[in-house]
C-alpha cells in the first residue's frame, strides 16, 4: 500500500465520522423542528448549540490526545456483540421518539409544563457529563462505539484516568448527559423514552463487563483494585 492511501485512508474515516454526526444533528434539529411546528423554539435552540459544541470540542480534544480512536468510531464492526447491535437497534429509535415527544409536548400541545430554570440545571448536567466522556474517551485508546474485543489493535485494559474511580465512566457520563436533555427541552414526557435508555445502558454495562472479564485478558484483575462498573458505593 502506498504512503498516499495510508494517510488518504485516515482522513477518509475522519471525514465520513463528522459528516455523520453533523448529519445526525441535523436530523435532530428537523425532528424537533417539525413536531414543535415551529422555529421559534429556544429550548431546542440552545439543545442544539450546546451539542454542537460539545461535540466540536470532544473532536478537537480526542484528535489532539488519542487521533487513532477517531478512525475507529462510528462504525459497527462485524464482531460486534450481538447485545449491542440489540442495543442500537432499540436506543437509536427511542432517542428519535424523544425528539418528536418534546416538540410536541413543550410547544405543539403543551401536554406539560416545566419551568424555564430547568434548563440551567439541564446544562449542568449535560456539559461535566460531556466532559467526563471526553476524558474517558481520550484516556482509552479502545474507547470504540461498540462492544468488542479488539483483537487486531491489541486490545489492552484501561486502567488510568477516570477508569481509576469506575470501569465505565463513559456510560456515567452517557447517563447524566441523557437525564439533562429533557430538561434542557422543557418536556417532562420526554423522560419516558430517556428513561428507558438509561435502563438499556445500566444493562448494557452489566453485559460489556461480563464480556470483558470474559474474554480480555488482564480485565478481571482490574476490576478486583476498580470496584465498581458505574457508581461508588453502589454498583
Amino acid at each position: 500500500m502506498s504512503t498516499t492511501t495510508k494517510n488518504t485512508q485516515p482522513r477518509s474515516s475522519r471525514a465520513r465520522r463528522i459528516a455523520k454526526i453533523s448529519g445526525f444533528l441535523a436530523l435532530y434539529a428537523l425532528l424537533l423542528f417539525l413536531s414543535a411546528g415551529t422555529f421559534d423554539w429556544p429550548r431546542a435552540w440552545i439543545f442544539i448549540g450546546l451539542f454542537a459544541a460539545t461535540l466540536t470540542v470532544s473532536g478537537v480534544v480526542v484528535h489532539k490526545t488519542n487521533p487513532g480512536l477517531i478512525d475507529h468510531r462510528g462504525e459497527i464492526e462485524p464482531d460486534t456483540k450481538k447485545f449491542d447491535k440489540v442495543f442500537y437497534t432499540v436506543s437509536l429509535p427511542l432517542f428519535l421518539i424523544m425528539a418528536v415527544g418534546a416538540g410536541f409536548d413543550a410547544v405543539r400541545f403543551h401536554w406539560s409544563s416545566m419551568p424555564v430554570s430547568l434548563v440551567a440545571v439541564g446544562i449542568a448536567l449535560s456539559v461535566p457529563a460531556h466532559a467526563l466522556v471526553m476524558w474517558a474517551m481520550a484516556t482509552n485508546a479502545h474507547f470504540e462505539s461498540t462492544v468488542r474485543i479488539q483483537k487486531e489493535r491489541g486490545h489492552q485494559v484501561c486502567t488510568g484516568g477516570p477508569y481509576t474511580y469506575v470501569r465505565h465512566p463513559g456510560y456515567v457520563g452517557m447517563i447524566f448527559m441523557y437525564t439533562g436533555m429533557p430538561l434542557i427541552l422543557g418536556s417532562w414526557w420526554a423522560f419516558v423514552p430517556i428513561c428507558v435508555i438509561i435502563v438499556l445502558v445500566v444493562i448494557r454495562t452489566g453485559l460489556e463487563d461480563r464480556t470483558l472479564h470474559r474474554e480480555l485478558p488482564g480485565y478481571s484483575a482490574y476490576a478486583k483494585k476498580t470496584c465498581f462498573r458505574l457508581l461508588p458505593g453502589i454498583w
